[in-house]
């Protein structure tokens, strides 16, 4: 006979449960409500979750932090990109809003036990939380050999319960760009996409997350990269008092490549985790991942694995984590990993943390710029030459707004 040592729960990882149940909307939100009743949320003993507690940093919040919003209608958020197609989680709009594009609204829920699995273990919290919430499902689909006139915006309404689960298709040859967008107070929220990209598309995928002082958010985007295809994929944390984003790419075919640049911003009472894996398995792939934080407080976690399978000869795979730390209660824990199985590859991985470099300090304040404002920019240049990366001038302004807003509001 096998025994089971049962964890007693805190309050609020109770009470989490109860309004995923309370909601609880078919058989697949049920059977996730029932494994989140049996599995918990997961805890420093788990490996991919050592460094965000989830069950600690949830019991932490008083209970009434995991209620829904009172105002479940919230506000308009203008578009991150002028021009952009909106598809709106709370009232998702269907037919052909731009040619080439299909959005529909599925009766399905997300099930967490039938979609693509891209971990290496069975127990996927983040997408068991998604199904036991109910998250409906939104298709998306761009036509083969399309390139979109504009970019397509994928958000809920701030201050709403949100749950989005997204399956996203675009067609080989195609070109579009999507913006993830996530923000407001309140209640949970959790979001799972699945983006499958055809042989020689090209695909640009923007998160940008500035949930409240109070608000948590995990999020998953789960991608196939086909033969000859490009995606690129950018990550904006500036908010939000607990968050986990999840990005679990893999190459589906010769030539595919992947570029992850992201910006973490911190402030005290923060805990903002990117946790990555990339899979090679073809020859001749590449992937480049990069990412800069800034710290005033708080508590980032970077963790990145680069797998290569033995067929995947060829594989050109780099990943960086740079930190810069501008007080000394912020803490920022990188743990990037490299597993390869092949022989003819090149690989490798690096992390560094520090403060403004004293010599430029003084270089810029001997040309008469104050203090103040030599600091500023040498922060802001510090995370802007990964934005100037994506080569697209009207991302670049609106992403850069968003880290001067920041910067001025935490100086």
């Amino acid at each position: 006979m096998t025994v089971h040592q049962l964890r007693p729960r805190t309050p609020a990882e109770s009470a989490l449960i109860e309004i995923a149940a309370d909601g609880e909307t078919g058989a697949a939100s049920q059977a996730a409500v029932e494994a989140l009743r049996r599995e918990g949320l997961p805890h420093r003993r788990i490996e991919a979750w050592h460094y965000t507690d989830l069950r600690n940093l949830m019991g932490r919040q008083a209970e009434t932090a995991v209620q829904p919003a009172a105002d479940a209608s919230g506000a308009i958020l203008a578009p991150l990109l002028a021009g952009s197609h909106v598809v709106d989680f709370d009232a998702p709009d269907a037919g052909h809003a731009l040619n080439g594009l299909t959005v529909a609204r599925s009766a399905e829920t997300a099930d967490w036990q039938t979609t693509p699995n891209h971990l290496d273990r069975g127990l996927d919290t983040v997408r068991m939380l998604n199904a036991a919430f109910g998250a409906s499902a939104v298709d998306v689909a761009v036509a083969s050999g399309v390139a979109l006139a504009a970019p397509v915006e994928l958000r809920a309404r701030a201050g709403s319960r949100s749950h989005g689960f997204v399956r996203c298709t675009v067609g080989a040859g195609a070109t579009a760009t999507f913006v993830e967008r996530l923000e407001g107070e309140g209640a949970p929220s959790t979001g799972v996409s699945h983006l499958e990209i055809r042989a020689g598309a090209r695909v640009t995928w923007i998160v940008d997350q500035e949930k409240g002082a109070s608000a948590s958010h995990l999020g998953q985007l789960n991608v196939t990269v086909g033969e000859g295809a490009l995606f690129t994929l950018f990550v904006l944390n500036a908010g939000g008092a607990l968050v986990r984003y999840e990005v679990h790419a893999q190459t589906a075919g010769e030539g595919a490549e992947i570029k992850i640049r992201g910006i973490n911003l911190l402030e005290a009472g923060q805990h903002i985790d990117v946790t990555t894996t990339l899979r090679h398995t073809f020859e001749n792939t590449k992937a480049t991942e990069t990412f800069r934080n800034i710290l005033t407080g708080g508590r980032g976690v970077f963790q990145g694995m680069i797998k290569v399978a033995r067929e995947a000869q060829k594989t050109d795979a780099k990943m960086a984590c740079n930190t810069l730390l501008l007080a000394d209660d912020g803490e920022f824990l990188a743990k990037p990993e490299l597993e390869i199985f092949a022989d003819d590859v090149q690989c490798g991985h690096g992390a560094t943390a520090g403060e403004i470099n004293p010599d430029h300090l003084f270089y810029l304040m001997s040309r008469g710029i104050p203090e103040p404002i030599a600091r500023a920019l040498l922060v802001k240049a510090f995370v802007a030459e990964v934005v100037e990366e994506l080569e697209d001038e009207a991302v670049e302004d609106a992403l850069m707004q968003r880290i001067d807003a920041w910067l001025a509001r935490s100086h």
